[in-house]
């Protein structure tokens, strides 16, 4: 049997057994420890600069594992040709003219796309601004070498016309409908 002494001045006193050691039958029928066995050693003198130990503590149950981390994690394995990251890509009219490259995504608060952000106009990233266009007026287009190409369905007057993206501030989406919508 573990017991877990403790020194107390010049008396020995003796923590019960930890939970998981089966506990004797009956307490009463054992027979009673001889006090010439059940003395601990004495322990090192310790010096006064010294911290005292911690005091033995009961071992606490661990905790129950949550329900997400029984299950096992879901796997999706979907073909390097099948998608691609649209960060820094270009983004053609439907006229195949220039209009910029996607900056960024702007997402609502269920994680939906609303906007890309294009750094349109100027040359070599001077003379350019930053644009919010609705996340509908854009078509992802399969294109034969493989590549996927983004085509947005305004033209580049429409584009010019509209207020320049400034982080921190409201948003004003361009849509390719002519409508406003709110993002909730």
């Amino acid at each position: 049997m573990f017991a877990v002494a403790t020194a107390t001045g010049s008396t020995l006193a003796q923590s019960p057994p930890p939970s998981s050691a089966p506990a004797p039958p009956d307490a009463s029928t054992a027979p009673a420890p001889d006090s010439s066995t059940t003395q601990a050693p004495a322990a090192p003198a310790v010096p006064s600069d010294t911290p005292a130990p911690a005091p033995a503590s009961t071992p606490t149950p661990p905790a129950k594992p949550s329900d997400s981390a029984s299950s096992p994690p879901s796997v999706t394995v979907i073909g390097s040709r099948e998608v691609q990251g649209i960060l820094g890509n270009e983004v053609r009219s439907q006229n195949n003219e220039s209009m910029g490259r996607i900056v960024d995504v702007i997402v609502d608060g269920e994680g939906k796309p609303r906007a890309a952000i294009i750094d349109f106009g100027g040359f070599l990233g001077v003379g350019s601004r930053k644009i919010a266009v609705d996340w509908k007026a854009l078509h992802f287009v399969p294109a034969a070498s493989k590549r996927y190409s983004i085509a947005l369905a305004l033209t580049r007057e429409q584009v010019k016309a509209a207020p320049e993206y400034k982080e921190g501030q409201p948003i004003v989406i361009l849509g390719a409908s002519g409508s406003l919508e709110p993002i909730p």
